[in-house]
């Protein structure tokens, strides 16, 4: 079972990043919660059989008809990005930001809130990112940290890798690195960076534990955590989650709060914190988590 979700996440993945790399336009079920068009019938995150299996943060076809009208207002997404029709994880960054950066790493965001823009990041700093995608929080941490930092990111899914690298080239970075591993198992040694984000992307991990020990490990003393995800509230059930969407939609294997802040602490981290910013389904929200390592 284990392995068969990771399967089906990798494909699920694989599937957005040739999409973007077929068309500068992918389809409505490509991406997370690509946006209603205007007037569409659908909302977000809709009840077509591709979105019902989408990538992050789409609620699927069971959160949808619970949701009902709440639905349209309020997944994955803004009031103003349903009405442009952006897609929700673009439309998470400013226009500078989108200025600076191939449109290719734009559409294949697939996140659920921008950890670089929570994160505090400071020139000189070294970032991973876990689950990277096509490239997007590391190419903007690595215009953050400027050329004395650099950025990794670790994803899984060689399709992203290839459109991560891809966009850097385009972008002309230098200063950063797209690794292939799972996030359970960081390729990089101990101690070895000094900020970790990520984006709508524990929730998918088949060992939660074994990601936040990771992220531990591999910061130094004083590191910091600035991640987006999916955070139940305390009193929805695993099973309630799963009944609200599927595990490849962000939503089955969401973590609570309570569940996200007692992970942080078993892993050593102090100074940990879970705020909400969004709902994406009756009783789940996307959310910024924080946290030290002492």
């Amino acid at each position: 079972m284990t392995e068969n979700l990771v399967e089906q996440v990798r494909s699920r993945y694989a599937e957005a990043a040739l999409a973007v790399t077929r068309s500068s336009a992918p389809r409505a079920g490509d991406a997370c919660c690509a946006g209603a068009q205007t007037g569409a019938a659908e909302p977000c995150c809709g009840t077509a059989a591709d979105l019902t299996t989408g990538s992050c943060c789409s609620t699927g076809s069971t959160a949808a008809e619970t949701a009902g009208s709440s639905a349209a207002a309020s997944c994955c997404s803004t009031a103003q990005a349903l009405e442009t029709g952006d897609q929700f994880g673009g439309a998470l960054y400013d226009a500078d930001d989108a200025a600076a950066l191939p449109e290719a790493a734009f559409l294949a965001s697939l996140g659920c809130g921008n950890p670089t823009a929570v994160a505090d990041l400071r020139a000189g700093e070294r970032v991973l990112d876990l689950g990277s995608g096509g490239g997007i929080d590391v190419l903007l941490s690595a215009r953050r940290v400027g050329p004395t930092g650099f950025a990794y990111g670790v994803d899984m899914t060689p399709e992203m890798l290839d459109l991560a690298r891809s966009n850097a080239a385009t972008a002309g970075a230098t200063n950063v690195e797209f690794l292939e591993g799972r996030i359970e198992a960081v390729p990089l040694p101990d101690a070895a960076v000094d900020v970790v984000i990520s984006n709508c992307v524990v929730n998918l991990s088949v060992d939660k534990p074994a990601v936040l020990a990771e992220v531990f490990r591999v910061l130094v003393p004083g590191g910091r955590v600035g991640i987006s995800d999916v955070v139940a509230d305390d009193d929805v059930t695993p099973e309630q989650r799963a009944e609200r969407g599927s595990y490849v939609g962000c939503i089955a294997g969401a973590l609570s709060r309570q569940e996200y802040l007692d992970g942080l602490a078993a892993a050593g981290f102090t100074d940990a914190s879970v705020t909400f910013t969004h709902e994406v389904a009756p009783g789940l929200h996307g959310a910024i988590v924080r946290a030290v390592k002492p």
